[in-house]
This record gives structure tokens, C-alpha cells and sequence, in this order.
């Protein structure tokens, strides 16, 4: 295994700083003093965490009780219905029985969430996306609790909490709600160095996901894969989506939160109804402990991810939502997802984050369904035989039978018995260091994985990043928190450092010293969104501004041939009962014109006559429908009637993603433009990156 010698924290953290004389020493709550609050402890640097470690039970037992019953965190969710199907037989690495044979199907519950806002909150905040899928295997229950983004901010567990009050609303004020862009969370990001490879992704695009749909999921953890000979390999899961990927610009984000805060589950839902189902790949990274040993970072360390380039994403399986939930409480919101839930042939390693996670998800979810008995549910239930000693608690729902509750017995010939042969064993791990607060020094770079993210990126992705470090930087009220967070991006990218100097309007600061200095990279092209992008369109959503007097004709042939591509459409009218066509025939709509804004759809094209389009020109809505999928890059189809809104809009009726619908025969043209999704060429027009 790796070089094992250890550094006290995370390797001349800044914030060690901050610590002076007169201040109060960090106590337990029992007043006990507090040595370390950085590191849980460990049998070594690489080794698990101990349940011994009482200072780190304490912490997270008390956060994960600070909310009743809401989620504290993942409190906004959706959830699907569905299954998983082995399409690779996989049993000479995993004795798990639904990745062992081909076109063997498991049932799966699928719940999408984010993490920092409330129940209440937004689907569109920038945030990271949880992405957690329970399978009802025939071996019993397995969770694979993840989220949309392959690494997290903290590499210990005993660090949750602190992150988490960071970034939910500040406490003597209560705001700002799911958001990230506050004084708080940048001053616990800024003092912790670890989390920059995660704020690379936060501040890009992955964090305003377009779908739930579009979006990739990652177990974050390096996972350990055991055979039936009980050889053992180490794994990263990675979830696939059918549909590609596909991000909101930030301009797009805040005005949908205003105009549809449910966007992203409302479509999950519609789409299932219209029988779309969504599905995504699984895929599995494999590689042993001797090709771990060779990397230049740590599988153990949850803040750095395995390029694909090192070690391909081989394909497994398929998943696919097919059905809404009958009860959103009932099977939503009472799903209870713990990491600890794993079956024969599946494993853990000592990731430090990973070993928090198996004590805290239990824990958590005790408090918020009740009791003990949360399995109990019918949404938790396993769909196999299962039994056990366990008795009473609040919300039990068995009716155990018999004397006996304990074992060994001889008094109940039926009683339940532990079973070698199909009983689930822990790899046997040989382990061996001292028992201490640490950290493998491996864990110490907290920058070279951050630049490869960011080298890796197109110049719009690029820009993206820029803008939204300006923006949640530019929330802060505390300048030296703005400069310590620059200076650290000084570790990633000189360029990247500087132009968000430059848009906060502040002096470039020296850099932060590194515990260990970025090393080179060369870029992995699967990190970008737009370096994957395929032509492809099922999934997407046109919206069809129309007038009175509408030629039916056109508007048939623009949806037939859009449809024909897996697109749906919605019509937009001034008044939401609809129009009536140029035959006088009633064209019903989807939206009102002051509720159905273009930041809803993917696409716009706008279809009418001549003296309606006319009227539209005095009408705010209008302008701003046009105007705002102008300035969103989109593809905009309009027939010469639509012509008068642009112009009036100040906009041009020619250049890239501009289609001038003359009749039927342009369908074909419109589509092939809206392959693009995005019109970059105008990015430079439009969009002034900092």
C-alpha cells in the first residue's frame, strides 16, 4: 500500500493561523478539551476510523439530530421508481448476485436531491446534487448513496458538520437560503484547502444541472469488490445518463427559480408520465491495491477522483426510472438511504469520509423516521426474507411470534441463525500503525487535481467558472475572505486567479502556500460537459411562442419534425386558453405568455400573424421571452411575422442559430440547428466573462 508516514492536519492548513492566545479552548460537551478537530481517529494515516473515537460520535450524533424530521442536508428530493439491469456479468470480481448475470433485473428507488437548501427551497440553486439508488436485491438491500460530482469538499468525516453549518443559512440571521455565495462557507472553504478540487466543480456547470435527467451520479468512495474466492478488487461507480449531459447558464438558473422552482422535478415526473423513461449506464473504475499504490494521489482521500484516462469506466448494467411514486411522502421523503447497506461480494475501504458515513446515515435516520424500525417501511423494506432478534421501538411494525429474542437458544426450533455460507464477511484487511488523530501525508495535496479540472475545461466552461467564483466571492462582505480564496486559486491557475481578481476589482494577493504544490497535468476530456456533448435531443423542450392567426400548417410541420427527435413541445400564447389559427380553429396552450418565459425550454421559435406579432412588440413579456433565449445562446425559429418581435427586441434576424421558418419545407433546418442546444458563437456578444 501507500507511503504511510502522517501529518498532523491536512498539511499547513491556513487556518491553523487563525488559532491566538485569549481565545476559548474547543471543548466536547462535556467540557472535555478538544486536541484535534480536524482528523478522527485512525489505526495510522490510511487506516479505518475507530468507533473508539468518541469525540467524533459526539459531533456528528448531535448534527445529525439538529433537524426534526426534515433532511438536514439532501432535504429537497425527487424520487423514481425503477429497475436495474445486469447487461455484464461481473461474478469474477463481486459475488453480488444482481451484477452476476446477464438480464438478471433488480428493482431499484431512486431519489435526486439537494444538498444545502431546505424542502422549500429551489431546484435551481447552484448546489451539489445527491444521486442515491436503493436496490432491492435478492441478497437484501443495497444503497449507493452518492451524487452528481465524483469527489466532496472534506476528506474526514469529522469535518461534516463543520462544512455543513458553513454553508446553510448563518444562524443570528437566517439567510441566505441554498446558497452558497455567504461569508460563512467561503471562510471555512477559504481556511481549508481540501476543499478546492470540489469547488472547481461547484463553480462550474455540473452544479445548475438543465435535468435530473442529464446529469452523471458517482459513489464518490473508492468501493472494495470481493469474489466468491475472496479475492478483492477497489471500484469507483459511476452513473452514466442516456440522455447526456446538460447544464443551465447561471442567468437561466435565477430566472427559472423565479419563474418554475420545480423545474428539474416536474420534468423527471412528466417525462416518466409521457412514458420517456429516464436510464443511465453503470459503470464500474477497477483497479487493484498495486495499481492504487502507483497513482500520484490517494484513493483514500474522497477529494480526488481516478481519471478515466488511467483507468476506463467499464459498463455493467442499466437503470431505468419507470414509474412516479404513488405517495411523495410516503416513499420520497421516508426513503432512508444509508451507505452501511451493502450485500455479500460489496465492501468498504478506510476513505476516512467513507467510515463517517457508515455510523452517521444510521444515526440520521433513527432521529428523523422515528425509531429504530425505519425498515420497516415499505418503501426501506427489504423485498427478501428477513429476520432477526431485534424487538420493539417506536413504530414497529412486525408482529414477531415465539419466546425468543436472543441468541444462542435451544428453546425455538424455527428461531433465525447466522448463516457462514451466505452470511455477508468484511474483506479481511491486514492493518497495522499507531492509534492517532492523522492524516496519510498523501492527503496533502489539495490543488493538482483542482488544475486538472479546470485545464480540462472548454474556453465557455472556463468563463463559467470565472463568473461564478466573481459572483459568490462578490456576496462576500469580508474582504480578507475574498483575498485568502484568491490567493489560494493562485495554486490552480495563474489565469483563472487573476480574472477573478480582476472581476471583484481587488489586487491580485500572493499565493497561499501549498502543504504540497500542484504537480503538471495534462487534461482528461471526459471532466468537460461540452468536450461530450452529442448532437442528440430526446429529452429536450421547445417552446412555441404563437398568435392568433397562426398558420397551422407550419406549426404542424415544426412539431412533427421535432418530435420525430424526441423533443417536447409547449406552446406559449398571450392568453393561456390559446389562439386561434389562421382557419379559425382554437390552437390550445401550454402556457400563458406572463408564466411560460424562454428560460423554460431548451429552444424557441416564434410563430403568428402579422398585426397579433405586432401587438407582441408593446408587450414586455415578449420582448423579454425573445431577448432573454437570444442572450441564453438558444437556437430561435421565426417566421417572417416572428421577424417583427426580434427586431423590435433589437435583435438581428440573421447569424448562427437564427432559422427563419418560411413554411414547412424549414423544419428540417430548424432541427439541425437545435442539435447545437447552445449558439457559442454568440457567447462573445452576449456574455462579458470576467
Amino acid at each position: 500500500m501507500k507511503d504511510t508516514k502522517q501529518t498532523s492536519g491536512a498539511g499547513g492548513e491556513p487556518h491553523q493561523a487563525t488559532r491566538g492566545a485569549g481565545r476559548p479552548t474547543l471543548t466536547t460537551n462535556q467540557g472535555l478539551a478538544v486536541a484535534d478537530n480536524q482528523n478522527s481517529l485512525k489505526i495510522g494515516g490510511r487506516g479505518p476510523s475507530l468507533l473508539e473515537d468518541f469525540v467524533l460520535r459526539e459531533k456528528i450524533t448531535h448534527f445529525d439530530h439538529e433537524r426534526i424530521p426534515e433532511r438536514v442536508v439532501h432535504a429537497r428530493g425527487a424520487g423514481a421508481h425503477g429497475y436495474f439491469e445486469c447487461t455484464k456479468a461481473m461474478g469474477h470480481v463481486t459475488k453480488a448476485g444482481f451484477l452476476s448475470e446477464v438480464g438478471r433485473k433488480t428493482e431499484t428507488f431512486t431519489r435526486f436531491s439537494t444538498v444545502a437548501g431546505s424542502k422549500g427551497s429551489t431546484d435551481l440553486a447552484r448546489d451539489v446534487r445527491g444521486f442515491a439508488t436503493k436496490f432491492y436485491t435478492d441478497e437484501g438491500i443495497f444503497d449507493l448513496v452518492g451524487n452528481n460530482i465524483p469527489v466532496f469538499f472534506i476528506q474526514d468525516a469529522i469535518k461534516f458538520p463543520d462544512l455543513i453549518h458553513s454553508v446553510k443559512p448563518e444562524p443570528d440571521r437566517n439567510f441566505p437560503q441554498a446558497a452558497s455565495a455567504h461569508d460563512t462557507f467561503w471562510d471555512f472553504a477559504s481556511l481549508n484547502t481540501e476543499t478546492t478540487h470540489m469547488l472547481m466543480w461547484a463553480m462550474s456547470d455540473r452544479a445548475i444541472p438543465r435535468s435530473l435527467r442529464m446529469m452523471e451520479g458517482f459513489g464518490v468512495h473508492t468501493f472494495r469488490l470481493i469474489s466468491a474466492e475472496g479475492e478483492s478488487v477497489l471500484c469507483k461507480f459511476h452513473w452514466k445518463p442516456k440522455l447526456g449531459l446538460a447544464s443551465l447558464l447561471w442567468d437561466e438558473a435565477v430566472k427559472i427559480s423565479g419563474a418554475d422552482s420545480d423545474l428539474t422535478t416536474k420534468d423527471l415526473w412528466q417525462a416518466i408520465e409521457r412514458g420517456e423513461y429516464p436510464e443511465w449506464e453503470l459503470g464500474l473504475q477497477l483497479f487493484t491495491e498495486e495499481q492504487a499504490d502507483g497513482f500520484d494521489f490517494d484513493v483514500l482521500d474522497p477529494t480526488k477522483l481516478v481519471p478515466e484516462e488511467l483507468v476506463p469506466v467499464e459498463t455493467v448494467g442499466r437503470m431505468v426510472l419507470n414509474r412516479n411514486p404513488d405517495n411523495v411522502f410516503a416513499e420520497t421523503e421516508q426513503v432512508a438511504f444509508c451507505p452501511s447497506h451493502v450485500v455479500p461480494g460489496i465492501g468498504f475501504t478506510n476513505d476516512p469520509l467513507l467510515q463517517g458515513r457508515l455510523f452517521s446515515y444510521l444515526d440520521t435516520q433513527i432521529s428523523r423516521l422515528g425509531g429504530p424500525n425505519f425498515h420497516e417501511l415499505p418503501i426501506n423494506r427489504p423485498r427478501c426474507p428477513f429476520a432477526n432478534d431485534q424487538r420493539d421501538g417506536i413504530g414497529r411494525h412486525e408482529v414477531n411470534k415465539g419466546r425468543v429474542a436472543y441468541d444462542p437458544s435451544s428453546l425455538q426450533a424455527d428461531k433465525p441463525l447466522e448463516n457462514p455460507r451466505l452470511g455477508y464477511e468484511s474483506f479481511p484487511e491486514p492493518l497495522s500503525g499507531e492509534k492517532r488523530r492523522r492524516r496519510a501525508e498523501a492527503f496533502a495535496d489539495h490543488y493538482t487535481q483542482a488544475r486538472l479540472f479546470w485545464v480540462s475545461q472548454t474556453e465557455p466552461e472556463q468563463d463559467h467558472i470565472v463568473a461564478a467564483f466573481t459572483f459568490e466571492l462578490g456576496m462576500v462582505d469580508t474582504p480578507e475572505i475574498r483575498t485568502r480564496m484568491v490567493a489560494n486559486l493562485r495554486n490552480v491557475d495563474e489565469g483563472l486567479a487573476k480574472r477573478v481578481a480582476s472581476g471583484l476589482g481587488i489586487a491580485l494577493p500572493a499565493a497561499s502556500k501549498p502543504a504540497r504544490p500542484a504537480g503538471e497535468v495534462e487534461p482528461s476530456p471526459a471532466l468537460s460537459i461540452l468536450e461530450n456533448a452529442e448532437p442528440a435531443l430526446p429529452g429536450k423542450k421547445l417552446g412555441v411562442l404563437v398568435t392568433d392567426g397562426v398558420a397551422p400548417a407550419t406549426l404542424a410541420a415544426l412539431r412533427k419534425a421535432v418530435e420525430a427527435e424526441g423533443v417536447t413541445v409547449e406552446l406559449v400564447a398571450p392568453r393561456r386558453g390559446g389562439v386561434a389559427g389562421e382557419d379559425g380553429e382554437t390552437i390550445p396552450a401550454d402556457h400563458a405568455l406572463a408564466g411560460g418565459p424562454s428560460v423554460l425550454f431548451d429552444a424557441v421559435a416564434i410563430l403568428g400573424e402579422a398585426k397579433a406579432v405586432e401587438r407582441l412588440t408593446r408587450n414586455a413579456a415578449a420582448l423579454e421571452f425573445v431577448g432573454n433565449a437570444y442572450a441564453h445562446l438558444k437556437v430561435i425559429g421565426f417566421d417572417p411575422a416572428g421577424a417583427t418581435l426580434l427586431k423590435a427586441a433589437g435583435l438581428p434576424r440573421r447569424g448562427d442559430g437564427l432559422v427563419r421558418l418560411e413554411g414547412a419545407r424549414d423544419a428540417g433546418a430548424f432541427v439541425e440547428g437545435f442539435r447545437a442546444l447552445r449558439t457559442w458563437q454568440r457567447a462573445a456578444e452576449v456574455m462579458a466573462p470576467a
